[in-house]
């Protein structure tokens, strides 16, 4: 006779609590903060019920493992609050694209040139492309003075971290902005 397959017990997302700690002794911090040295895990847990807080596994890798009375759903809430902080705080860099051709004008190049460096300002890298058509293809050198000149205009809030390079009709320069 085939047994049922059981799946694994859920393995719990983040610090042991309570009953869960299943070491002989842990180093105990109390819910004021006060450093109490190694303690048996029996009445580490009854100083935490006492006092009506959980007993939490804060090191386990260290020995004994430290533990802290706290309020464990309040330690959690404070976590997530943390860590959703640090998420907002995180700039995400996009690489935003430029693309001109080897015979821009004037204008459209002072244009191209403005959103640029409000790309810079906002952090994010550009990439400008080169496109080559039809007859332009003999004139690459047009093109690459074309970058050189972007490149220069840029070199104060910019470096380059990709060099032009032709890839197949168009020409590819990336820059980032320097940090500040």
């Amino acid at each position: 006779m085939r047994r049922p397959f059981r799946a694994p017990p859920p393995t719990k997302e983040g610090p042991r609590t309570n009953e869960e700690i299943r070491v002989r002794e842990v180093q105990l911090i109390d819910h004021e903060g006060q450093n109490r040295g190694t303690v048996p895990t029996e009445e580490a847990m009854a100083i935490a019920v006492e006092a009506g807080l959980d007993l939490v596994e804060i090191a386990p890798n260290s020995v004994p493992p430290v533990c802290k009375i706290l309020d464990y759903g309040r330690f959690k809430y404070q976590s997530q609050k943390k860590a959703a902080e640090a998420r907002k705080k995180q700039k995400t860099v996009e690489i935003k694209e430029i693309k001109m051709r080897p015979n821009i004008d004037t204008h459209d190049y002072e244009v191209k040139m403005r959103s640029m460096k409000r790309f810079f300002d906002e952090g994010d890298k550009v990439k400008v492309t080169l496109r080559f058509r039809g007859r332009e293809m003999a004139h690459q050198d047009l093109g690459m003075a074309l970058l050189n000149k972007v490149r220069d205009e840029t070199q104060d809030i910019a470096k380059v971290e990709s060099h032009p390079k032709l890839e197949g009709r168009q020409m590819v320069m990336v820059l980032a902005p320097i940090a500040r």
